[in-house]
């Protein structure tokens, strides 16, 4: 027995080695770097495959998970505004941009017809994310925003809603 548990205390120490480290390397400014040059390339690889997409009917219909009949050259205007909302969301993510700016961002956005039909067609894909994920309560915040300006009685757009406190 005494062998067992003199294991078992190694191997939690050296997990708890690994944790410490892991946890200190995140926290390093060389670390921040390697996670804003990660988000860089995964944004990279992600516009490509959009763009390969919206060039080719084929590939396009890979992407057409629509709980309704999308035509072509719909589900293409649909690619291209995700790539448009992804492409925000990147800049928040690497610091590019505020949580209030990417807000006034999406507010621009979303005065487009097809930029919302998009969102409502791709509400379904939402559901599956955790609440306490960034991606969740980003899309919530849009979300709140379509209906804050469905709601409003003025034409000025542009102060309708309310940015995100960051201070907070």
């Amino acid at each position: 027995m005494a062998t067992q548990s003199t294991g078992v205390r190694r191997i939690v120490s050296a997990a708890k080695t690994k944790l410490a480290a892991a946890i200190d390397s995140v926290s390093t400014p060389g670390s921040r770097h390697r996670k804003r040059a990660a988000l860089a390339e995964q944004h990279r690889l992600s516009f490509d495959l959009l763009c390969k997409a919206m060039d080719d009917p084929a590939l396009a219909e890979v992407l057409n998970t629509y709980e309704s009949e999308i035509p072509l050259h719909k589900q293409r205007q649909f690619l291209f505004a995700n790539a448009l909302y992804v492409n925000n969301l990147h800049f928040y993510r690497i610091g590019a941009l505020s949580q209030a700016e990417l807000y006034g961002h999406l507010r621009v956005m979303c005065q487009n017809k097809v930029f919302r039909e998009y969102w409502e067609a791709t509400r379904h894909h939402r559901k599956s994310l955790p609440e306490a994920s960034e991606e969740f309560i980003l899309g919530r915040m849009m979300d709140d925003l379509i209906q804050e300006l469905d709601d409003s009685d003025t034409d000025e757009w542009w102060v309708v809603g309310e940015p995100p406190d960051e201070s907070a």
